[in-house]
């Protein structure tokens, strides 16, 4: 078998590949390279499940970054546990042919309690007092100690959320080659997310996010220059590009001022009660999944959602078995935003009621994707005073929150999920092997057979 590496760089796409990477455009300029024709939704959890299956959304289970339980009657986004992933991996396959082969997994999703030989993935420690603390899950667990020992504590703070910054990706990159000194799998899948951060916050105004593909160029350079040593098979890909929005589409407001919606209102807040709701939306970027807890509503919610601006297309029953979606954990309907539009999970109808998660970052609370996490209120001109002040009545071990998160969905500029009007947005699929056939397009199960034969041809 073929010691190969797959290097996961988020937001990669033939537009942003130029004079700010240099090194990622001379690999590719050696290598091979093809788009992908991106799975619908164009996530993260989808996107790799699907490349780590080779089967689709409506075979894995895997039909968002996070979907309604019905059996808890409870949204809940960004499950860590392989368990939910309802197909074979690639490496139980490549295990089943050749008894020596071994994996690493580094912060792709749906890393813990998998059958990877060596795993480590983002795990903080939630304390009594309400702090949350930094930290990561590893398999074998002193794996974790090692790195930390060696690279310093995982920057849970810089891999998302208003700090974010090129640490975390480093870190990452750092602990792909630590633990390859000490185990050599022989496919390692190494994830940087380092792209997603400034794309969405600011679009493809490179004005700003040269500093950032500079960044992650450097990242990639040292990770493939280590690689190269050892003659491995080299990819770099990515799971979707981030295209232009300006259009927030707030659809549980929408379904709220129908009567479609339940709300609980706690201490003077609101909360969405989803398994009280006749219907409801769990938005996931420019995708959103809607759940009929009321059968009867669908069609008059259909016409609703059809005569939404921003709103490009409205699934569903067939719909979704032609996209590959249907599955139980599917919304009944599933609607797709115009290219210049965006999903966001808003519930509430005034600001001042807004739940108090609204302005955390707390991505197990809310229920939908908030990608407003990543900024800091700019109206607030005694944030820092503020920070400093919670973050010492933290050490001092009183409770407090971190609410500083500004409920402005019109900050982000940047987004994904659909199926992007140019190629140039495309994911990206590109290998250091020229001897290996690959096409000039490829489909996302097609990365499944490309990766199995980097492995195993000689």
């Amino acid at each position: 078998m073929n010691k190969t590496v797959v290097i996961n760089v988020v937001g990669l796409s033939n537009r942003v590949i130029g004079e700010h990477t240099p090194f990622i455009k001379t690999f590719l300029e050696k290598g091979q390279s093809s788009i992908i024709k991106p799975v619908l939704p164009a996530v993260t959890c989808s996107a790799q499940s699907t490349y780590l299956t080779g089967k689709w959304p409506s075979e894995h289970g895997i039909i968002g970054n996070g979907w309604y339980f019905k059996e808890e009657c409870e949204v809940k986004f960004w499950r860590q546990s392989n368990k939910l992933v309802e197909s074979k991996k690639i490496w139980d396959i490549l295990k089943e042919e050749n008894d020596s082969f071994t994996c690493a997994n580094h912060f792709w999703w749906y890393n813990m309690y998998s059958t990877v030989d060596y795993s480590v993935t983002p795990r903080p420690n939630y304390l009594a007092d309400g702090r949350k603390i930094p930290d990561c899950y590893s398999q074998p667990s002193d794996l974790r100690d090692t790195l930390q020992d060696k690279l310093g504590t995982f920057p849970l703070f810089h891999f998302w959320g208003p700090k974010t910054t090129i640490k975390s990706s480093q870190w990452i990159a750092d602990g792909a080659i630590k633990t390859d000194e000490l185990y050599n799998p022989t496919l390692s899948l190494i994830y940087l997310p380092h792209l997603d951060y400034n794309l969405q916050r600011h679009g493809l105004d490179f004005n700003i996010i040269s500093k950032d593909l500079q960044e992650i160029d450097n990242v990639v350079r040292g990770l493939v220059t280590c690689y190269e040593k050892q003659d491995c098979n080299i990819i770099l890909l990515s799971e979707y590009g981030i295209t232009n929005v300006n259009k927030p589409i707030h659809l549980n407001r929408i379904l709220r001022q129908h009567n479609y919606l339940s709300i609980r209102e706690e201490r003077g807040l609101e909360l969405l009660d989803a398994g009280a709701s006749k219907a409801f939306a769990v938005a996931d970027h420019q995708i959103a999944h809607i759940y009929l807890n009321d059968t009867t509503t669908k069609d008059k919610i259909i016409a609703i959602l059809k005569k939404t601006d921003g709103i490009e297309k409205v699934l569903s029953n067939e719909d979704l078995k032609a996209l590959n979606l249907k599955h139980n954990r599917c919304g009944d309907i599933v609607v797709v935003a115009d290219k210049n539009s965006w999903f966001t999970y808003y519930f509430w109808l005034d600001n001042e009621k807004a739940p108090d998660y609204a302005r955390m970052v707390d991505i197990h609370k809310k229920p939908g994707y908030d990608p407003v996490e990543m900024y800091t209120d700019p109206k607030d001109k005694l944030l820092m005073p503020k920070v400093i002040w919670k973050l010492l009545k933290k050490k001092l071990g009183f409770r407090t929150v971190m609410d500083i998160i500004p409920i402005d969905a019109s900050l982000i500029k940047g987004s994904h999920g659909r199926l992007p009007e140019n190629e140039d947005d495309y994911p990206i699929f590109i290998s250091n092997n020229n001897s290996i056939e690959i096409e000039k397009q490829l489909v996302a199960t097609d990365v499944y057979h490309l990766l199995q034969k980097h492995v195993s041809e000689k």
